[in-house]
C-alpha cells in the first residue's frame, strides 16, 4: 500500500512539474550544434513551417543581460520572440499582470518573470518609465573598446507572468526584433527555433525527420531533451524510494520466514502423516511456498486495493493538504499508473517466493518417522 501511494504521489508531483515546464518549453527545438546562434534563411524557416506534423514555428533571439530600474538592478535571460511565440509557448497563459504584449523593435515592451519583476522593483503592468536593458553586442570585428561591445536601450513593461520560480526569477520576454538590433544579428542569424507539433505522441519521429532534412550543424531536441538533467533527477528519484520501500518489505518478510518455520515445526506430524502416505519432497516443499505465496497474494491485493481507495478520495476530496502557502497547489497530487501497481504486485510476490522457500525446502529435507 506504501508502495503504490508513494510512487503516486511521485507521479502527481512528475506530471505537475511537466504541466509547468511545458508552457514556457515548446515540443521541439532547433539550436547550434556549435556557438550560440543558428542561421535559417527564409527557404529553411518555410521548409520547417510545412514539414509533416509541424503546427507553428517561433524564431527566438536569446542573451543574458542587465536589467536596470534607477539604483536597482538585475542578470537576467533576455528572450526576443516573434508574432508565433503565443502559438508554441504557454507563457501568454501565464500572465499574473497585464498583458502579453512585447511591442515592436522601436517601441518595445517587456513581459518580467515575476522574480524579475520584484527584483528591479516596478509593477509591470503600472510601471510608466522606461527600465534600461543592457546587451552583448556581436560582429564588432577587431574593436577593442568595452563601451562598445554593449548595447544600451529602453523599453516599458507590459505584464508580468509566473509559471515556475526557475523561469520566474530568470527570463524577460520582448520582441525579437529589438534584441537583435542591439546584439547586431543578421537578418537571418537566431539562437533557437521553437516548434509546436499538431501530435505530440509524434515528437521522436518528428524530430528525427527535422534532424536529416537541416543537417549536422543544428541541434534538433525534444521537450525532454530540453530538461534532461529535470527528468533524470525526478526519475532517479522515484527509484531511490523504490528501492528503500523495497528495503523494507524484505525486512518485512523475515516474519513470513519465522511464520513459516513455525508452522514446520508444529506440523511436524501432519508432514510424518504425508510422507507415510507416499508424498515427496516436492509435494511438501509446493505445500509451504503455497502457504507463503497464498499470504503474499492476499496482503498484494488488501494493500494496492486499499491504496487505490485512498489515491481516489485523494483525487476527489483533496485530503492530504501540503504545508505553506508557497506551492501552486495546496494538496498532494496522485497519479495512479498501472504499471506502477504491476511491478509492486510482481516484487512483493518475488521477495514472499523467495522468503517461503527457504522453510520449505527445509521442511521437505528433513526426516519424520511415526512412532508406534
Amino acid at each position: 500500500m506504501c508502495q503504490v501511494l508513494v510512487l503516486s504521489v511521485f507521479n502527481g508531483f512528475e506530471d505537475l512539474v511537466k504541466s509547468l515546464y511545458s508552457n514556457f518549453y515548446a515540443d521541439v527545438r532547433v539550436i547550434a550544434s556549435k556557438g550560440k546562434t543558428i542561421t535559417l534563411t527564409p527557404a529553411q524557416i518555410l521548409a520547417i513551417k510545412h514539414f509533416a506534423g509541424v503546427k507553428n514555428v517561433s524564431l527566438v533571439a536569446e542573451e543574458k543581460a542587465l536589467l536596470q530600474n534607477g539604483e536597482l538592478q538585475t542578470v537576467v535571460f533576455l528572450k526576443g520572440v516573434d508574432e508565433n511565440y503565443s502559438n508554441v509557448s504557454g507563457v501568454a497563459g501565464k500572465m499574473q499582470d497585464g498583458s502579453f504584449k512585447t511591442g515592436d523593435t522601436e517601441n518595445p515592451l517587456l513581459v518580467l518573470g515575476s522574480g524579475i519583476e520584484n527584483a528591479v522593483g516596478v509593477e509591470a503592468d503600472k510601471n510608466l518609465l522606461p527600465l534600461t536593458v543592457f546587451l552583448p553586442k556581436k560582429h564588432l570585428g577587431n574593436s577593442a573598446n568595452l563601451l562598445t561591445s554593449l548595447s544600451e536601450g529602453n523599453a516599458n513593461t507590459a505584464g508580468s507572468f509566473a509559471i515556475q520560480q526557475e523561469f520566474d526569477n530568470k527570463y524577460v520576454i520582448t520582441n525579437l526584433g529589438f534584441v537583435k538590433q542591439q546584439m547586431n544579428y543578421t537578418q537571418d542569424e537566431f539562437s533557437t527555433a521553437e516548434i509546436s507539433l499538431s501530435d505530440p505522441s509524434l515528437t521522436g519521429e518528428v524530430t528525427e525527420s527535422l534532424q536529416k532534412m537541416l543537417g549536422n550543424s543544428y541541434k534538433v531536441q525534444t521537450k525532454y531533451e530540453q530538461n534532461t538533467s529535470l527528468y533524470n533527477s525526478m526519475r532517479l528519484e522515484k527509484w531511490a524510494i523504490y528501492a528503500v520501500l523495497t528495503l523494507i518489505l524484505i525486512l518485512a518478510a523475515f516474519n513470513m520466514i519465522s511464520a513459516l518455520t513455525m508452522l514446520v515445526l508444529e506440523k511436524k506430524k501432519d508432514i510424518c502423516v504425508l510422507q507415510s502416505l507416499g508424498a515427496s519432497r516436492n509435494l511438501v516443499k509446493k505445500i509451504f511456498l503455497s502457504e507463503g505465496l497464498l499470504l503474499a497474494i492476499a496482503g498484494s491485493v488488501i494493500g494496492i486495493f486499499l491504496a487505490i481507495i485512498i489515491c481516489f478520495l485523494q483525487l476527489k476530496f483533496k485530503l492530504i493538504k501540503l504545508e505553506g502557502n508557497s506551492f501552486l497547489i495546496d494538496y498532494f497530487p496522485v497519479k495512479l499508473v498501472i504499471t506502477d501497481i504491476l511491478l509492486v504486485a510482481a516484487s512483493a510476490l518475488l521477495i514472499a517466493f523467495v522468503a517461503a522457500w527457504f522453510p520449505a525446502k527445509k521442511a521437505s529435507q528433513q526426516l519424520f518417522e511415526l512412532k508406534i
